[in-house]
């Protein structure tokens, strides 16, 4: 396995996923808020249509692995399962009875355990169940715990107590699985503490999309702080990482725009999905840009006109394609299912919900070619990589989209052809 990520477009090797399991099945309407979803899903639909999406995402990439098999494959070996164990308890607080179970445990069920939680044997008549250990059901949006910039990766400090745990097990993952500690060249850690405090820097990577082997992009928004961003900058600094530099896109902090990728997302060389009210100059709820130039002494903010314009100078010219068309309702609507959170496969391949018909109809005259998933499943039609084609396909996904991400959101690339 290779880290290898240098753009947001090129041809997608490797991926890392997680179909979603248990985590899932337990919850409950109160359970809702806490853990940031804005409905409870289906398990049954939900993990056929994520099998489905995986099988999709294999037409271009040659590994699709998941979070949960790379846990197991780590925990075979019984020194790193039992230091990885004490190590889980000590930052959870678990008890010695609990901590002496989970070391027990084989490699398979203590993975599924630490994403799935346990469930107290005595529950109470009140609306919320009890856990001994908490699930973590928005683990299947592994676009957040962790990034991988080039040949190197960032856990990430989640904004959310819910998440924490998501980018503690990516940390046990890419320091201990042989096939990601042997190719990181260097490792960002925000993963200081279980429970984030007032100032601490939180950061997820939905906010941070690679526009370059040397530029990043990173959100300023409800999930990713100022502080983070300042220590990303200096961190990428000393590591050596080729990023030099990083512009800052600032949101406003709002349940809509909780990342960064749910308002712009890279589809091809020279084009991209956006929502125009948060990027376009003048938009009614437009972003404000700075930019970050990391071969300078010290850590400073230069004031930009607008993203794309930023972008431009950079020698990156993008045609930007409207989320939801030309109508603000219909901008509106498909940004909040996101629309704009596509997940590019190769130059001018990308993945997005059926549900988001004024947006395909968008990337239709832009020249996509739109590919339904039953289409491609079923052999009646095929992705033409060789040509220069254009292609939109279209997920299901009706089930997963009520946890609130995109196709962006549920993958994280490890390895990118350089585009």
């Amino acid at each position: 396995m290779r880290l290898n990520v240098t753009s947001e477009i090129g041809k997608l090797k490797s991926v890392l996923v997680h179909l979603p399991g248990r985590e899932i099945d337990v919850m409950v309407p109160p359970m809702m808020a806490q853990l940031l979803f804005d409905d409870i899903l289906f398990g049954q639909v939900a993990r056929e249509e994520h099998r489905r999406f995986q099988q999709l995402m294999r037409f271009i990439a040659d590994e699709v692995y998941d979070v949960q098999d790379l846990l197991e494959e780590i925990f075979a070996d019984e020194e790193t399962k039992r230091a990885i164990v004490r190590d889980f308890a000590k930052r959870n607080k678990l008890g010695r009875r609990l901590t002496s179970s989970l070391a027990d445990e084989k490699p398979a069920a203590l993975a599924e355990i630490l994403i799935g939680g346990i469930p107290r044997e005595k529950q109470d008549s009140g609306e919320l169940p009890r856990f001994d250990l908490a699930p973590i059901p928005n683990y299947f949006f592994t676009r957040d715990p962790q990034v991988v910039l080039g040949s190197g990766v960032v856990v990430c400090g989640m904004a959310t107590r819910a998440r924490r745990r998501e980018a503690l097990l990516s940390k046990y993952i890419f320091e201990n699985h042989t096939a990601l500690r042997d190719s990181c060249l260097y490792k960002v850690d925000f993963m200081a503490g279980e429970t984030p405090r007032k100032n601490s820097p939180t950061i997820e990577g939905g906010d941070i999309l690679v526009a370059r082997h040397d530029l990043i992009i990173v959100g300023q928004t409800e999930r990713t702080n100022s502080i983070a961003i300042k220590q990303l900058a200096q961190s990428l600094r000393e590591v050596n990482s080729p990023v030099k530099k990083v512009i800052v896109v600032e949101l406003p902090k709002q349940r809509s725009f909780m990342h960064l990728d749910t308002v712009f997302t890279f589809t091809n060389t020279d084009e991209c999905l956006i929502y125009p009210p948060a990027i376009l100059p003048g938009g009614g709820q437009a972003a404000k840009v700075t930019s970050i130039d990391l071969t300078k002494k010290s850590i400073s903010y230069s004031p930009q006109k607008s993203l794309l314009a930023t972008l431009r100078r950079q020698g990156i010219d993008l045609d930007p394609i409207y989320c939801g068309g030309k109508r603000a309702i219909d901008q509106q609507r498909e940004q909040w299912t996101d629309g704009a959170n596509a997940f590019t496969l190769a130059p001018g391949v990308v993945m997005l919900y059926e549900r988001n018909v004024r947006t395909a109809e968008e990337l239709s005259s832009h020249g996509y070619q739109i590919v339904y998933e039953d289409d491609l499943l079923l052999g009646r039609a095929e992705l033409e990589t060789w040509t220069k084609k254009k292609y939109a396909i279209q997920i299901q996904g009706h089930e997963l989209s009520r946890a609130r991400g995109g196709p962006r959101c549920m993958t994280m690339p490890l390895e990118r052809d350089d585009a």
